[in-house]
């Protein structure tokens, strides 16, 4: 069984989807996946053991199939898919599997990568288990097995974006109600915008949890940081509105003013090495950048009039960072069966 997810760009109004701030006022953010995945094989186990094995960390562990193994689990995202899906849709039987994992992307990008794979672990299960589940399904059982089960701290947008794909205005409300809007943006300007962005890794995998955890104890406690999550929420209202019109240079302009109200949520959302990358892109031809995700490292996404990109990649690898083209992809998680290379 295979099965992947996307990563995601956020563009505009990420933080509103963390609670209490969506619970009370209602969040809204815009994101679009890009063509970098997180992925997951299950297969039976070589023996009577589970295996979880995550090539792109390095980490190859076996367990006995016992409950009480899963809790010492080095690979805790493995382990909390493999838990929640075998009491919930198995009746507690704990199988002997290896579950193999990869992203293409490092941890703390910015990406949702975390959220991606646990989509690409339920949907490979999904599809194992015969279950009939939607996408919505899917996202929110990846969502509290994330933020409930594992108690990670993070918001809700992620689990959406890789589970449906695209780009899409993403409406997070009380109740745990989560309404997913795609957007019918035209080819001429879906390609316009993609020939127009850079994105470009710091060097720096952040742990985002405490960001996170600042701008939920500001929602209730900074009402500058309040006030900055409500310009937030308005900016992917106003985003929406511009890409459905074809407006980049309107689009840039609200990254650029996100940018602002973004650092103004937490305290360490940028820092002095982010400050440097930002602008020695504005300096070589970006016309907008902001972080993708909480911030304090990870990715940055630039705008760029497509005939300086080239430009500005070399330039923003020249300083160390890791800078490149991306590309939108419009399918979300899917899984499929094969017989392997036996």
């Amino acid at each position: 069984m295979r099965a992947r997810a996307p990563l995601r760009l956020g563009l505009a109004g990420g933080g509103t989807d963390l609670s209490p701030y969506c619970d009370e006022h209602g969040g809204a953010v815009l994101n679009c996946t890009i063509d970098r995945y997180a992925y997951c094989f299950i297969e039976p186990s070589p023996d009577e053991s589970i295996h979880f094995v995550a090539h792109d960390l390095g980490v190859d562990e076996t367990l006995p199939c016992k409950a009480l193994a899963l809790e010492s689990a080095r690979l805790g995202l493995h382990a909390g898919v493999y838990r929640r899906m075998t009491r919930q849709f198995a009746d507690g039987a704990l199988p002997a599997l290896k579950i193999t994992s990869y992203v293409d992307a490092p941890p703390g990008s910015g990406l949702g990568s975390s959220s991606a794979l646990v989509v690409a672990m339920v949907e490979a299960w999904r599809t194992m288990l015969g279950l009939p589940l939607g996408l919505y399904d899917v996202a929110h059982l990846a969502f509290e097995i994330e933020r409930i089960d594992l108690h990670l701290s993070g918001g809700k947008q992620d689990q959406y974006a890789a589970a449906f794909g695209g780009a899409n205005f993403i409406e997070f409300l009380a109740g745990d109600r989560v309404i997913v809007n795609p957007l019918r943006v035209s080819r001429g300007f879906i390609n316009e915008l993609e020939t127009s962005l850079v994105t470009c890794f710091t060097g720096l995998s952040r742990e985002s949890e405490a960001i996170i955890e600042e701008q939920q104890r500001n929602t209730t406690g900074d009402a500058r940081a309040l006030a900055s999550l409500h310009e937030l929420k308005r900016d992917a209202v106003e985003m929406k509105q511009a890409l459905l019109r074809g407006e980049i240079r309107h689009v840039a302009d609200i990254l650029n003013r996100s940018w602002l109200a973004k650092k103004r949520t937490a305290r360490g959302v940028s820092n002095s090495h982010i400050e440097e990358l930002h602008a020695a892109a504005m300096a070589h031809g970006a016309i907008a950048g902001k972080v993708s995700g909480a911030g304090g490292g990870g990715f940055l996404m630039f705008i760029v009039p497509p005939q300086n990109r080239v430009k500005l990649i070399r330039s923003l690898n020249q300083m160390q960072a890791t800078a490149s083209a991306v590309h939108f992809t419009g399918e979300g998680a899917e899984s499929w069966v094969t017989d392997g290379f036996e």
